[in-house]
C-alpha cells in the first residue's frame, strides 16, 4: 500500500529552522501536486504550501518569505524548509499528496504528521 512518511519534525528555538521531508512510500508510481498543512493546538488544519509537479509553488500569507517548499520526484518526496520560526509556527505538520498507486490512478493520500514545537 502506498503511503505518506513524514520526518524532521522536533523541538526548536524561536528564530530556528528545521527541514520537514515527506517521502511516498510503498506501491507509488509516481507523484502529482504535493502539499504541506498544519494543525496548530486546539485549531483547525490548514494549507501551508503546495507544489505542482512542474515546481510551481504556493503559500499561505502568514509562511511567506520563511518557509520554503520543495520536491524530488525521482524520490516521490517533498521537503518544507522553516526558518525564523516562531512559537506561532507550533503545530503538527501533515503531508498531502496525489499518488499514482497501484491501482493505476492518481489518488489523494495524508501522511500522520510529523510535530514541530518552537518554544525557549
Amino acid at each position: 500500500q502506498a503511503r505518506l512518511v513524514e520526518s524532521g519534525g522536533g523541538l526548536v528555538q524561536p528564530g530556528g529552522s528545521l527541514r520537514l521531508s515527506c517521502e511516498a512510500v510503498g506501491t507509488v508510481y509516481g507523484s502529482a501536486t504535493m502539499q504541506w498543512y498544519h494543525q496548530p493546538p486546539t485549531k483547525e488544519r490548514e494549507l501551508v504550501a503546495t507544489i505542482t509537479r512542474d515546481g510551481i509553488t504556493n503559500y499561505v500569507d502568514s509562511v511567506k518569505g520563511r518557509f520554503t517548499i520543495s520536491r524530488d520526484n525521482a524520490k516521490n518526496t517533498v521537503y518544507l524548509q522553516l526558518n525564523s520560526l516562531s512559537p506561532e509556527d507550533t503545530a503538527l505538520y501533515i503531508c498531502n499528496a496525489d499518488l499514482l498507486d497501484h491501482t493505476g490512478t492518481y489518488r489523494n493520500y495524508w501522511g500522520r504528521g510529523t510535530q514541530v514545537t518552537v518554544s525557549s
